[in-house]
């Protein structure tokens, strides 16, 4: 087994950044995406967003291409959404990426967890937050 420590913070939009994650299935949504990552291999540290957009920081082992594994998460969440969503579901077809080390882990961590409030009171990390929408 080969050995690998990646660290990324992903994050992506709803479809034209619409307010379509509802608070009755948002920690639900948060735990599909997290199960689909975990069933891929990857190691899952934080999911979390607002109604708009999805962060998470996952370690992802270097079988899967990026492009491949955001692609299987966000189909997967989007399939699941539209199951109990009141409206149609989509996500934008962009999304950000940054790698970061493992001393910074705690910091995304923490930050992903507090999203609604880094956005209620403005203190957003511009750069943990492009998602190329």
């Amino acid at each position: 087994m080969p050995y690998w420590k990646l660290y990324y913070h992903i994050v992506w939009s709803t479809k034209e950044r619409l307010p379509l994650i509802q608070p009755e299935f948002e920690t639900e949504l948060h735990k599909v995406i997290a199960a689909k990552a975990v069933k891929m291999d990857a190691i899952v540290y934080a999911v979390g967003g607002i109604e708009n957009h999805v962060h998470i920081a996952a370690s992802i082992p270097p079988k899967i291409s990026l492009a491949d594994f955001i692609g299987q998460i966000k189909g997967n969440s989007s399939h699941y959404a539209n199951q109990i969503s009141k409206e149609p579901f989509n996500w934008q077809n962009e999304y950000g990426i940054v790698s970061f080390g493992e001393k910074q882990l705690e910091q995304i961590i923490l930050y992903i967890k507090n999203q609604r409030l880094h956005h209620n009171e403005g203190t957003q990390l511009q750069f943990l937050e492009k998602n190329n929408d």
